[in-house]
């Protein structure tokens, strides 16, 4: 099994690194899907999500959006996970064209993330009629219901 060096920083690995090292199957995916009847999309894909990977690999793990991604719990597992979303938003980049940069990538990343944590407006409730929580844990768990009033809440 190969296993990925990072730097560290303060015995952490830096976040910028777990960036990169995500991009990198998705990268490889789309070298592989490459071909000559898809007109060079799946290789541009490659190519920008090469460059998305050198370009955060130069960024400091204070930049305000790695910061937000942050915030938002991308790291919180101890790897970088940008939810449904932001998957989304990397698996088809530049794949259908190239207009932005890396920079406009992960700021999109970061406000995808940033809209898991955002409550809904309003009160939400189950079939019941109880209120129920948005999200638990660091805003990527699943709704869970609200105990009644004198229920005890589960251990």
């Amino acid at each position: 099994m190969e296993s990925t060096w990072y730097p560290r920083e303060d015995f952490g690995v830096l976040k910028t690194w777990m960036i990169a090292d995500y991009l990198r199957p998705y990268t490889q995916w789309r070298i592989n899907r490459a071909d000559p009847c898809d007109d060079g999309r799946n290789a541009r894909a490659a190519i920008g999500l090469i460059d998305a990977a050198a370009y955060v690999m130069q960024l400091d793990d204070d930049e305000p959006v790695i910061v937000r991604m942050a915030i938002a719990g991308c790291f919180a597992r101890g790897h970088f996970d940008p939810g449904p979303e932001g998957e989304a938003l990397i698996r088809r980049w530049h794949y259908d064209e190239a207009v932005a940069g890396p920079a406009e990538l992960f700021q999109a990343v970061a406000a995808s993330a940033e809209r898991v944590l955002r409550p809904e407006p309003g009160p939400r409730a189950d079939r019941g009629g109880r209120p129920v929580a948005v999200t638990s844990g660091t805003g990527r768990g699943p709704a869970l219901p609200r105990p009644r009033e004198g229920e005890a809440a589960p251990a």
